[in-house]
């Protein structure tokens, strides 16, 4: 009874023992086999590899390309503008070993804290650098900075052994206490924008105005000479065809004035004429203008 105890104890024991002196790393990890804290071993390819057990300890790494979002920073271009900028890098990993003695055991975090701060400096030292204004920023030159500020980050990542994939600028913001007044020059500037066009807008509208009023000017005074020719060519027609009908019956063309006077003269139901009863005026109405044309007319008949 005891044997099989001690045996089955044993076989556990083996097992535990086994177990525990084989690892497996991944091909997306790198692993360092560490004893007693000093790096013994850098596995870097994927598959089933051994240690000691107990006494070594894995420590496993992320072997793809890693993402970090850097908090943003506010940057004084040479112009003096300030701008707030906020940038994500891509790295990785590149010599575990350099990465474990600079970290220490404080493992991915510690390093991306690390290459957070280097960033941040680097982003500082290459927008405020001399000849890089606010306009290069927001420019297609932004590219060109971006490289810089990747190259430069990347010579001093190394230490950690890290690589620096790329770089990138997300936002480019101004500060809030600056966007107020920023706000307040572009209002002016387009309200003085807005002033101009009306400006030009009211003095094309009065040439358009000024140039219509003299072709109606032109236009009226042309018709109304036009109407003053055709009225006095009209009047001159009629003066020939009164003097051609004088000219046949002058006691007839007497008899049709005095009819048109008295139309002219006795209007409406209220018409009151203070005049003498052997005025000429009522000729054609007593009577006499009637024998004097029979008379006339008899007269011109004997002749």
């Amino acid at each position: 009874m005891n044997k099989t105890i001690f045996a089955i104890a044993a076989v556990f024991v083996v097992l535990i023992v086994g177990l525990s002196s084989v690892y497996i790393v991944d091909e997306r990890e790198k692993a360092l086999v560490l004893r007693f804290g000093q790096i013994q071993q850098i596995e870097e390819e994927p598959g089933l590899h051994f240690k000691l057990p107990i006494i070594d300890e894995v420590v496993r790494y992320d072997a793809r390309i890693l993402s970090l979002d850097t908090p943003a920073i506010e940057v004084t271009p040479s112009d003096d503008r300030r701008l707030v900028v906020d940038a994500f890098a891509r790295y990785r990993i590149e010599d575990v070993e350099q990465f474990r003695l600079a970290v220490g055991p404080g493992g991915q975090r510690a390093g991306a804290d690390r290459l957070a701060s280097i960033l941040t400096t680097q982003t500082r030292a290459v927008l405020g650098a001399d000849g890089v204004t606010s306009n290069t920023i927001l420019s297609e030159e932004r590219s060109d900075l971006m490289q810089r500020i990747r190259i430069q980050a990347d010579a001093r990542a190394e230490d950690l052994g890290l690589e620096v994939v790329d770089v990138r600028l997300k936002q480019t913001n101004l500060p809030n206490q600056n966007l107020e007044a920023t706000f307040d020059r572009m209002r002016a500037e387009r309200e003085r924008e807005a002033t101009d066009e009306r400006a030009r807008g009211e003095e094309a509208a009065q040439r358009v105005r000024a140039q219509a009023d003299r072709t109606v000017v032109e236009l009226v005074s042309e018709a109304r000479r036009e109407a003053e020719i055709t009225r006095g060519e009209a009047d001159a027609q009629r003066n020939n065809i009164f003097a051609s009908a004088f000219t046949q019956d002058p006691d007839f063309f007497d008899f049709y004035r005095s009819l048109a006077a008295y139309e002219r003269a006795i209007q409406g139901s209220n018409s009151t004429m203070i005049i003498t009863p052997d005025s000429e005026f009522f000729n054609y109405l007593d009577g006499t203008g009637l024998d004097a044309r029979t008379t006339n007319g008899g007269v011109a008949s004997q002749q």
